[in-house]
């Protein structure tokens, strides 16, 4: 699973997600890429089940490139506990993943292998997706 070899700060708060991704919009990497339609928390097991979907389907050709990183920690208080006493113990890690954003990108196989694993990969998400396309390979 990912998450941080280390932390400056073992807690954090859950803050917010307004506004649209700005770095990590374009595919960069490969040929075609998994773009975020709308914000969410991905965490490291929904992006490890993507994954997994994306280099079976693929059957190991080509490569897979994963542009989130679950940073995040989420708490969480034990069942059945009384209000108060503190925060709870971080729990698992989430990547926070803003509208634009490319989350997943493929490169090395054929567009009707990387669509179709890019599809399959999107169940695999609590959030809307697209496939994106990188720019230069549009114009061919």
């Amino acid at each position: 699973m990912l998450m941080p070899k280390r932390v400056k700060y073992r807690k954090a708060q859950r803050g917010r997600m307004r506004g649209k991704a700005t770095r990590g919009a374009r595919v960069d990497f490969g040929d075609f890429g998994l773009k975020a339609l709308e914000p969410g928390w991905i965490t490291q097991r929904q992006i490890e089940a993507a994954r997994v979907t994306l280099t079976r389907m693929m059957k190991r050709e080509g490569r897979v490139w994963i542009r989130i990183f679950p940073d995040k920690p989420v708490t969480k208080k034990p069942a059945e506990t009384r209000m108060g006493k503190g925060k709870g113990a971080p729990e698992y890690w989430v990547a926070v993943v803003k509208p634009g954003r490319v989350m997943f990108e493929v490169g090395g196989t054929s567009k009707a292998v990387a669509l179709e694993a890019l599809r399959l990969a999107s169940h695999k998400l609590p959030i809307k997706t697209k496939v994106s396309v990188r720019p230069d390979l549009e114009e061919k």
